[in-house]
């Protein structure tokens, strides 16, 4: 399945938002900061990146539904789409 901008909007707008706090992360590793801060970002990092991944998925289910109400063949079969989702888990 092709992605477009109208499907991955809110998804590429968090792992903006992830690159600007693992570049904060390394930041601070760089200027020796505590580790337990340095920790909690880089956790939040994480999380911002796993909540993309399954935005994308999410939204892929979402396609291939509405591909199939309208009888068409879905981009990806529903057997692909929970591969790529227990990929992310």
């Amino acid at each position: 399945m092709e992605l477009n901008q109208a499907m991955v909007g809110d998804a590429v707008t968090r792992l903006r938002r992830a690159h600007g706090q693992l570049a904060g992360v390394i930041a601070m590793i760089e200027a020796g900061e505590d580790c337990a801060k340095v920790l909690t970002q880089l956790a939040a990092v994480s999380k911002a990146l796993d909540r993309a991944g399954f935005k994308l998925v999410a939204t892929g289910l979402r396609h291939c539904h509405a591909a199939q109400e309208r009888g068409e063949q879905a981009p990806m079969s529903m057997d692909e789409l929970e591969k790529l989702f227990l990929a992310l888990a």
